[in-house]
Parts: C-alpha cells; structure tokens; sequence
C-alpha cells in the first residue's frame, strides 16, 4: 500500500475508534482493539517509509509486536523515539487479541488501551507523520 493509502486506513481507524467510544467501549471493545493495532502499523510504516528506512514495498503489520524481541527483530533499522514506539506497540498488541476474540474487559482495560494508542499517536504527531 503506498503512503496515501495508509492515510486513508487511519482515518478509517480513527473514524471507527471514534464511534465506538461513543457507542458504548465495551459493547465495541473488538473495533477498538482492532482499529488501535492497525492503525498504529499505519502510523509506523509511514513514518519508516518517509524515513526512507524501509523498502517501498516493506510492510508493517501488528503482528511484529507480540513480543519486543520480536520487533527489534523485525524493525532492525534506528530511528528516531524507536524504544518508545516499540514498547507501546507491543503494549497495544499484548492486548488486542483479548479484546478482539475474547470475553468483554473491564472498562478500565479499555480505557488504558486507548490511552496508550493516544500516547503513540502523540509520537506520531511530534514526529511530523501526517494522516489527517
């Protein structure tokens, strides 16, 4: 997917987190879940590409970060805040499979996921990823 398109998915993402918090975050915990991991995959593979980091046809997927291990692995390059962005990743991504195929979470799991999405959105932001 080029650059434009991974703008497009986030703001799919963010569209759907949006409506889900307002519907109710337990009712919508599988969105959430699933729009915070992708979207945070979107966010860093534009980032690296305008970096020129990685390949042009290299691809972020969430799944890189069910471990830290993992991800230095898998995200071998320096970057610029590269440990805080891979500590919340793989933050997000501990979490994602029990709120997209599990049982309801408390709110206050909820609540702390969107907070740690938030928090690396502001990464994001700080470091000029453009999405909006």
């Amino acid at each position: 997917m080029n650059i434009e398109g991974h703008r497009r998915a986030i703001r799919e993402s963010l569209e759907e987190i949006k409506e889900a918090v307002q519907k109710g975050l337990i009712e919508r915990q599988r969105t959430i879940g699933f729009h915070c991991s992708v979207a945070a995959a979107d966010m860093l593979e534009i980032f690296l590409h305008e970096q020129n980091l990685i390949d042009p046809g290299t691809t972020i997927k969430h799944e890189f970060f069910a471990s830290t291990r993992k991800a230095y692995e898998r995200i071998p390059v320096e970057f610029t805040e590269k440990e805080t962005i891979i500590e919340l990743m793989v933050e997000l991504e501990s979490k994602r499979n029990a709120l997209c195929y599990g049982r309801p979470q408390p709110k206050e799991n909820i609540e702390h996921y969107l907070l740690t999405f938030n928090k690396l959105r502001r990464v994001f932001d700080r470091l000029g990823v453009k999405y909006g």
